[in-house]
């Protein structure tokens, strides 16, 4: 491998709640590291010694990182050696060209200082596995990717398609200078990183084509200086065979039930290699409107990770902690069956050993009994106690005071005038020209209205779902059954008509569509999924309308905090509005959850920081509020609500499933 290291242990383990050998002093005899994690044989080598990996998936981007110390010392408590965790490319390149790595002061820019991320996972001695994209599926909206890309109407993802590639190149020119001089063999805790990501699952054949752009992946890596760490690709062996594989790199695998069938599987496409679970699901995700919050029981999670372990395998478990898809970032899938398109919540807590807020469960205790059992350095290398939990309070319930009206609203957002139809989010001509990324969208046009029978006709699909408003007025009903997404103004409704009321005069149309997330998983036409009016016409009354207003609503930090006009609250409005309300701390805050059963459909703005979506259709009804995002003293809590405000908001000690 590469030159002998020295490693200055003695800065790295101050944090450190054990007295004994740390995984790094064994691994590191004498601070000289002279080989990287190799997979030859039957066996794992880190620096000529045996290793199981034992290893956890949690991403940075998804937990406060107040909290990352704590988190990542409650993987090692719990016999962990490893952590995981992917790097959304659309997080850090927020717009074309310009990237975020913690330092453009955005809402989500304290989130993103990957390098501190990995380097305090060493600091709390573990190694760290890394899955860098440019795609990485993870519930996350369109698999990670920058929806700038879909400005390009032949553009193919996730291919050699040249440019993807540029694109692809240009992000990893920047994202891994910044990690390189943390490998293993250079003295950090990078032991291994993944090239793409369940590649065999994305329509992957022998063409090769294929071949060329998992090359080009792994060849930007080598340019970058990661030639020094072991490579690796996932996907499901009894599903994709060595699909998506690429020559020479160790293939592992994805799953959570088939074990057996799963590795020898894996064993027989690699005899001469060591098995790795790359993603051992440890439970499973939510979609808005399903029955019920996703759950796996314990006791057939900890059997089957101690199947993986009594098959000489070493394993990942994912997630460890899901953490929040904060803001507008769940991702979404479509399906064979109805409802065809399911968006994901904006809880990411998987049903996973860590809660969404870090607290432990069940499962936590049964994966550090199970992994104590396998782990041949148990006893021998030092791990810390667990960490004191965090506390959890329901503050007191805040009356709702104010209201920003829609048209208040849009007064203070700029529009953009298309004579050509609605125009896609993607295509709008804003943010350094990459579109609109997240959020609405609003459409509106005169036009003249019938006295009786008028209609409104949008021609293809919404994506995702309107709301009609005549002069300020809706005219569409909320979500109340699963029948309604088949109806208009919803995904599954195609070429749909809704009456409008009679008027005999021009009146104002208003269409506000939300984009509920982008696919992030499935075959490559899955992933031409732009945001908007876009697939036909809008006809009134028979008639082709090509003349619109549209308002990007992105919400925005600085736009929600910057927003005038406000009026007192005297009950909820009949149109989507702001609301406002103050909650008062005193001492250090806490974490809690904003209970928002009683509101219908919207989203949460703290202090500016856009929490995440609710809606009344469930499952869950709560939102997680991370302490720090509070302040002692005053916070303002605003609320965009699509149907039906509440008059306060109420606080709950925990999360609310329905």
């Amino acid at each position: 491998m590469g030159p002998m290291v020295s490693i200055l242990l003695a800065t790295l383990f101050l944090l450190q709640d054990c007295e004994g050998v740390s995984l790094y002093e064994h691994y590191a005899t004498d601070g000289v590291v002279e080989a990287g994690l190799v997979a030859e044989g039957d066996a794992f080598m880190l620096n000529n010694k045996q290793i199981v990996i034992l290893s956890g998936a949690f991403h940075y981007f998804r937990v406060h990182p107040a909290y990352w110390r704590d988190t990542l010392r409650k993987l090692r408590a719990a016999g962990l050696n490893a952590v995981e965790t992917y790097v959304p490319w659309n997080l850090h390149e927020p717009r074309r060209g310009v990237y975020d790595f913690g330092d453009l002061r955005e809402s989500m820019s304290p989130f993103l200082d990957v390098r501190s991320f990995v380097q305090m996972a060493q600091e709390e001695d573990l190694f760290v596995i890394l899955r860098p994209g440019p795609y990485i599926c993870s519930e996350w909206d369109f698999g990670g990717m920058p929806s700038y890309l879909l400005r390009d109407y032949t553009m193919q993802v996730r291919t050699y398609y040249e440019g993807f590639r540029k694109a692809a190149a240009r992000f990893f020119d920047h994202l891994l200078p910044r990690l390189e001089d943390l490998q293993f063999t250079k003295g950090g805790p990078i032991i291994a990183v993944q090239i793409e990501n369940e590649y065999g699952q994305f329509g992957y054949s022998d063409n090769p084509r294929d071949i060329l752009y998992l090359e080009f992946l792994r060849d930007n890596l080598i340019s970058n200086g990661f030639w020094e760490s072991l490579f690796f690709t996932s996907d499901t062996p009894i599903e994709t065979q060595d699909l998506g594989a690429i020559p020479g790199v160790l293939m592992t695998a994805n799953f959570q039930k088939n074990v057996e069938k799963n590795l020898a599987k894996l064993k027989e496409l690699q005899p001469h290699r060591p098995l790795l679970v790359t993603e051992f699901w440890t439970g499973w995700y939510d979609h808005w409107l399903q029955e019920s919050h996703s759950t796996w029981e314990p006791s057939k999670f900890a059997s089957t990770l101690e199947q993986i372990l009594q098959l000489n395998s070493s394993v990942n478990m994912y997630m460890f902690i899901g953490g929040t898809s904060f803001g507008f970032m769940a991702g979404a899938n479509t399906m064979n069956a109805s409802p065809h398109y399911a968006s994901d919540v904006s809880s990411y807590d998987y049903d996973a050993p860590l809660t969404e807020s870090g607290d432990y469960t069940e499962k936590y205790t049964l994966a550090k009994e199970i992994m104590a059992k396998y782990n041949p350095l148990e006893g021998i290398v030092d791990h810390p106690d667990p960490p004191v939990e965090r506390m959890k309070v329901a503050y007191p319930s805040c009356p709702v005071t104010q209201t920003l009206p829609l048209s208040t609203l849009l007064a203070q957002h700029e529009s953009i005038e298309s004579f050509e139809g609605p125009l896609s989010m993607e295509l709008l001509p804003i943010n350094n020209q990459s579109g609109q990324a997240h959020g609405y969208i609003l459409y509106t046009t005169n036009a003249f209205l019938a006295a009786t029978d008028s209609t409104l006709k949008i021609r293809g699909h919404v994506r995702d779902m309107a709301q009609v408003m005549v002069d300020g007025q809706v005219v569409t009903k909320p979500y109340s059954n699963p029948q309604d997404v088949n109806g208009f103004g919803y995904w599954n409704g195609r070429d749909k008509e809704l009456n409008l009321p009679g008027a005999d005069a021009v009146a104002k149309v208003s269409i506000l569509v939300e984009n509920l997330g982008r696919v992030d998983y499935g075959q490559p036409h899955k992933f031409h999924q732009k945001k908007g009016l876009w697939e036909g016409p809008v006809l009134i009354d028979g008639m082709q309308i090509d003349q619109w207003l549209m308002y990007p609503l992105e919400f925005k930090a600085d736009q929600v905090n910057s927003m005038t006009g406000w009026e007192p609250f005297n009950g909820s409005l009949d149109a989507p509005a702001l609301y406002r309300s103050s909650v008062q701390i005193s001492g250090t805050p806490q974490d809690t959850w904003l209970d928002m059963s009683s509101w219908g459909k919207g989203v949460v703005f703290i202090n500016g920081f856009n929490l995440g979506r609710y809606w009344h259709g469930g499952p869950p009804r709560s939102l997680y509020l991370p302490a720090p995002l509070l302040q002692e003293g005053n916070n303002e809590v605003v609320v965009f609500e699509q149907y039906t405000a509440a008059s306060e908001i109420v606080f709950s000690d925990t999360p609310i499933f329905s």
